[in-house]
């Protein structure tokens, strides 16, 4: 096999490549089309193709696999420092070469086909959760102005919008009335979409066992679950608990200098859908365990820490054992089993 690097900027119909057969030096430069790319590393021996994780880059990385490659997704935030001078296709193609060479930059694995799909079902849901959200706030809004409010619940905006159009002494103007009732038909299609996909996602994490694992732990339910299956791909990449809780941007961000180390928030790095996820799921375990006469160990520990350091911090580090139980149960290819508090 020869040892040939390649570095491919990935684009909508024109695609830079740089080849390296020695570290730090660039032998060959190519721009092709779309039409001309799978071709040109249909004739070259096996090679370790490097791209950025972004827009398609899942889909060549498993046709380049198919063709023999080796393919490697670089994160795209963690490839920009190694572009230098102007930004540029062919400067963008040699920073990836630059920064293979770190060891640091862990590669982000290529996508299947399933696990693609997943991640489309989610992507189509937060949007038309967004824009549901969007059309509420625009109604609640609107109706503001005519003295007319509707209590708090996103589920009851449309049966109460409902019941004020039908009554003509709503304080609703006629001129309005119509448009209004657009907005309230497009919130309930936008809520039979989301629900529509719920029930694909239910379907799918039948026949997947790991998300059948995760539904065992506590806070994580069909959503969570069936997002991080296909968002991480493969556990095993992390070597512990610990590396994936950082790696969701769940571990205190660190200014330390010297004998003096600085601990401050959270650091937020990662996939801001998944942290968004665990923490819900973190702060509905812990409303729950309130209601609870004997909780597990797990609650019992939330509960006191909530009663240590405040709700929201109670929430965050609830989130960040959460994900931790995930890489257990995940990699472990177990079920979460509770266990009984210890007695004080």
């Amino acid at each position: 096999m020869e040892d040939t690097t390649i570095a491919v900027d990935l684009a909508k119909c024109v695609f830079e490549i740089a080849v390296s057969r020695r570290p730090g030096k660039v032998a060959e430069r190519h721009r092709l089309s779309r039409d001309a790319f799978l071709p040109f590393f249909a004739t070259r021996p096996s090679s370790t193709v490097l791209m950025e994780a972004c827009g398609s880059a899942h889909h060549w990385g498993r046709q380049l696999q198919d063709l023999g490659h080796r393919v490697l997704l670089l994160p795209p935030h963690q490839t920009r420092p190694y572009v230098t001078g102007n930004k540029t296709d062919r400067t963008n193609a040699k920073g990836l070469l630059e920064a293979e060479r770190n060891e640091e930059i862990r590669p982000v694995p290529v996508k299947s086909v399933d696990q693609q799909a997943l991640c489309a079902l989610h992507r189509l849901r937060s949007a038309w959760l967004a824009a549901r959200t969007a059309r509420i706030n625009t109604v609640r809004g609107l109706l503001r102005e005519f003295g007319v409010t509707i209590p708090l619940g996103a589920g009851r905006v449309a049966s109460i919008l409902r019941q004020l159009l039908e009554e003509a002494d709503s304080g609703i103007p006629d001129a309005i009335r119509p448009a209004l009732d657009e907005a309230r038909t497009e919130i309930l299609e936008l809520e039979r979409r989301m629900r529509s996909v719920e029930l694909q996602l239910r379907a799918l994490a039948r026949q997947i066992p790991e998300i059948r694992k995760l539904l065992t732990i506590p806070g994580i339910g069909l959503i969570t679950a069936t997002a991080l299956v296909p968002f991480i791909g493969d556990v095993r990449r992390f070597p512990s608990a610990r590396h994936f809780a950082s790696y969701l941007g769940l571990t205190p961000r660190e200014r330390s200098s010297g004998l003096r180390r600085r601990l401050g928030a959270i650091s937020k790095k990662g996939d801001a859908y998944l942290r968004t996820l665990l923490t819900h799921g973190a702060r509905s375990v812990l409303w729950r365990a309130r209601s609870l006469e004997t909780p597990d160990a797990l609650r019992a520990w939330a509960l006191r820490l909530e009663r240590l350091r405040g709700h929201n911090k109670a929430t965050i580090a609830l989130a960040n054992k959460l994900a931790r139980i995930v890489w257990a149960v995940w990699r472990r290819d177990a079920t979460f089993t509770e266990k009984r508090p210890i007695e004080a």
